[in-house]
């Protein structure tokens, strides 16, 4: 491949990935190819390139006679991911509370009191966007791109699931608690605090779906959209 059409296929590849990890693209949408062609003016070389990089990423399934389709996980998958996110997102709340920034500081306090004020309303959807806000900076303060990328990328693969949690009160009310635990210890930079805190908020949501998958009529299969 040339270096511009590896480029172009580069490009249409993270742009893709980037529309994935956001939540624009969920689990089960099939991703066109006349659509990607007019959308990146480009032939359909690079855009099958950059499909190949993304079903090697796992982001993406490549299905004969069907095309591409953003992957989607069985339960087994996502509790098998769940138990590997509990020791990534432990880590990058140890490496934040040794390497926050002031700024940061400011940003992971404004959105916990986003997540105070959703939960005070009881609101699911306010508190799942304030909640995704409030892990982005943990995710940032720990100034390790490698593994925010793959904490993104084992999410968008694991958003397919249907997740009620943040429907319920009680949740909220609980993830908030756990959330200002994750807060203090990483900013008196604690950083065992930080981890365990952290291990405990996830741990204790995945515990959460657990039980609602149980409590489901037939196989419990739960597609759908949503985040720890």
């Amino acid at each position: 491949m040339s270096d511009e059409k590896k480029s172009l296929s580069e490009t249409i590849r993270t742009a893709i990935e980037q529309d994935i990890l956001s939540g624009k693209l969920p689990s089960g949408t099939q991703l066109e190819e006349q659509q990607l062609l007019a959308r990146f003016k480009v032939s359909r070389t690079p855009v099958r390139e950059a499909l190949i990089q993304l079903e090697s990423a796992g982001l993406v399934d490549l299905v004969p006679r069907q095309g591409a389709i953003v992957a989607s996980i069985t339960l087994r998958e996502y509790v098998a991911m769940s138990e590997i996110l509990v020791q990534l997102e432990s880590l990058a709340a140890r490496l934040a509370a040794r390497r926050i920034s002031a700024p940061q500081r400011k940003a992971i306090q404004t959105a916990l009191e986003a997540c105070r004020a959703a939960a005070e309303k009881a609101d699911g959807v306010a508190y799942r966007k304030a909640n995704d806000a409030f892990h982005h900076v943990i995710y940032e303060a720990s100034c390790n791109d490698i593994l925010s990328r793959q904490i993104l990328t084992m999410r968008a693969r694991m958003r397919g699931m249907r997740d009620l949690r943040f429907e319920k009160p009680a949740r909220i009310r609980a993830s908030l608690a756990e959330h200002e635990e994750v807060l203090e210890a990483i900013l008196r930079g604690s950083e065992d605090a930080a981890a365990a805190a952290m291990v405990r908020h996830i741990a204790t949501g995945g515990d959460v779906y657990a039980d609602m998958i149980a409590s489901m009529p037939g196989d419990g299969a739960a597609r759908g959209r949503g985040r720890r």
